[in-house]
């Protein structure tokens, strides 16, 4: 068991080394370089000549449009005020359609801010093109030798009917190319995130045509805070109704572009921490997509699609119908559209990760109980009892093998003292031990094992779900995906002046150091003095390990040492075990007595 114990002891260093790493040099460094790279694409964009981006540019792979891009230039208000827009405006939306291109360029959340405080700006999702921070969402057409012209990017869209786009009101656009064939644009947008495109082809020429469709979501800048590995930003999309989810990060795109081989049904988009954009092609046409990173003019990347050609016969018609989203990635949002629109693996635009079967599920226990109490923070507290009680026989066992070898504890040190030296006795004799007494010596490590997995979903749900964006606790914790905002080195705000990140130790991960001490000194100290060092700096080094974390995460560890401290004392009361609490903690201010001299040295 000495060895075995060890093992878990020589695990849980490596596993605090490796983390310690990530979060001390490996973290600044990624965040070094790419603030490095994003220099150099920057450098590398303003020595390349500038090409304003042409209606009938198109990439020379796909025939999508928007092969140039022209460098950023205008302010945000600057560019919404040089083209006509319809408003849109909605209980979640507010922005305007871009008539050129009847592009999605200008969109805001209205329900959700930058900071925790309400005066604070909405989120903007989408920007204009000529602007530095460019977003957008399109929906245009590809033609043939025979249909003429078609909308593309700087076609100037006229407004049939509606003068904004509400959930009540959708808005009409038409347009007549040089054959006249007639494009007619129907724009809805629901309370939330989707909105939905419907465009009819009247051709009454004498002629069949064919015309093609595409959608491009495109995006200057990568996220303002540096990605981590625990969420996926960037590209990502099923192709196809049977299709598996494709994730590529920025980084990668940059080194190759990604091509999806033809299907038809599916999504594809770009995501962010707590945001996404999404194109539904039309779910009856067969289609290629692409995930891209362009350099000429101003850089961008862009998630596109192009369906393959529809005929329209002479004086017949057809209809598409595509569905953008744009917005909040709320869980019950997400998993209804996916039903709504029969969208195939909708849901995983949310990362839930490896371990997504805990994930979905803790969520969906921890949301049970906000809608009843109204606080995530105490939403968090009963899932953990909820969590403990399942783990609770496992518990019992392991704190009953503890129990147990301790009650063996003289028994074992007979054992040691009889056969010396010799390990391979003195194994044969423990084990025989072991059976007589009928103890597990390994029952103890598999409900910590077990619990790992909880653990990291936990800590998905909290770090990933925009539902805790901003969730308050109680008093200074006003944001539970966020850190604890408090420092140990200022007196908690008393003392005036800033305390570096490192430093920041707030209340909540001193609370998890205070409980992760006690819980350790609910077992006796190890003989080893190395293995009772690495017992008594352990829980320092993850109180500064973990004040980076969030806080709700933070609290959870906290209330978890708890709970694991009550169980275990009245676990091992009940089998008689002494509790080493009270000892260990007396042990802690004896006055150690001075070590013996060597025989020699006493003469």
């Amino acid at each position: 068991m000495e060895k075995n114990r060890n093992y878990f002891i020589a695990i849980g260093l490596s596993v605090v080394i490796v983390l310690a790493w990530q979060f001390l040099y490996m973290g600044p460094r990624m965040e070094a370089q790419q603030r490095a790279e994003e220099a150099r694409l920057a450098q590398q964009a303003q020595q390349q000549t500038i090409t304003p981006e042409s209606p009938g540019a198109t990439s020379p792979t796909t025939g999508l449009p928007g092969a140039t891009q022209a460098q950023a230039t205008a302010t945000r208000e600057e560019s919404l005020a040089k083209s006509p827009r319809v408003v849109i405006d909605t209980p979640a939306l507010s922005g305007s359609i871009n008539l050129t291109g009847a592009r999605f360029d200008d969109l805001k959340l209205r329900e959700y801010h930058e900071t925790v405080d309400d005066s604070s700006p909405l989120i903007t999702l989408f920007s204009p093109a000529d602007t530095k921070d460019g977003y957008f969402s399109e929906v245009g057409f590809v033609g043939s030798a025979d249909s003429g012209s078609v909308p593309g990017p700087g076609t100037q869209w006229t407004v049939a009917s509606g003068d904004k786009l509400t959930v009540q009101t959708p808005v009409t656009l038409t347009w007549t190319n040089d054959k006249g064939v007639v494009f007619t644009r129907k724009i809805s947008v629901d309370e939330h995130y989707m909105l939905t495109i419907d465009d009819k082809i009247d051709n009454p020429t004498a002629a069949a045509v064919n015309i093609g469709s595409y959608g491009r979501v495109t995006r200057y800048n990568k996220p303002a805070t540096p990605s981590v590995w625990v969420i996926h930003e960037g590209f990502l999309g099923v192709a196809g109704a049977d299709g598996s989810l494709s994730e590529n990060t920025y980084s990668n795109i940059e080194k190759e572009n990604v091509t999806h081989p033809k299907a038809t049904g599916g999504w594809l988009g770009i995501t962010d921490k707590y945001w996404a954009s999404a194109l539904v092609p039309p779910q009856g046409v067969a289609y290629e997509s692409r995930f891209s990173h362009f350099t000429d003019g101003q850089p961008r990347y862009q998630a596109d699609f192009k369906t393959d050609n529809v005929t329209i016969q002479p004086n017949g018609s057809t209809e598409l119908k595509n569905l953008v989203f744009a917005g909040a990635k709320e869980v019950p949002l997400i998993a209804q559209y996916e039903t709504q629109f029969s969208i195939p693996l909708f849901d995983r635009m949310i990362d839930w990760g490896w371990f997504w079967f805990f994930t979905k599920p803790m969520f969906q226990l921890m949301d049970f109980f906000f809608r009843h109490v109204g606080n995530f923070g105490v939403a968090i507290l009963l899932t953990t009892i909820v969590v403990k009680a399942i783990f609770f026989p496992l518990a019992s066992k392991q704190y009953a093998s503890m129990a147990n070898m301790k009650r063996v504890q003289p028994k074992m040190e007979e054992l040691k003292a009889k056969h010396g030296d010799d390990r391979m006795a003195l194994q044969k004799g423990m084990m025989e031990l072991y059976k007589e007494e009928k103890i597990n010596p390994i029952a103890g490590c598999w409900p910590v094992l077990l619990q790992i997995p909880v653990f990291f979903a936990l800590y998905k749900v909290i770090y990933v779900t925009i539902e805790m964006r901003h969730a308050p606790f109680f008093g200074w914790i006003q944001d539970l995906s966020a850190p604890d905002p408090t420092s140990l080195f200022n007196l908690f705000g008393l003392l005036p002046y800033d305390v570096p990140h490192a430093l920041m130790i707030g209340v909540w991960p001193l609370i998890m150091g205070v409980t992760m001490f006690v819980q350790m000194r609910m077992n006796p100290t190890p003989p080893d003095p190395t293995q009772a060092m690495i017992f008594t700096w352990m829980p320092v080094v993850f109180t500064f390990m973990l004040a980076s974390f969030p806080a709700g995460l933070v609290i959870y560890w906290a209330w978890n040492n708890t709970l694991s401290v009550t169980q275990q004392a009245i676990i091992m009361k009940r089998h008689g075990a002494k509790i080493e609490l009270f000892g260990n903690l007396a042990s802690m201010f004896k006055k150690k007595p001075p070590a013996e001299k060597p025989a020699e040295d006493k003469k």
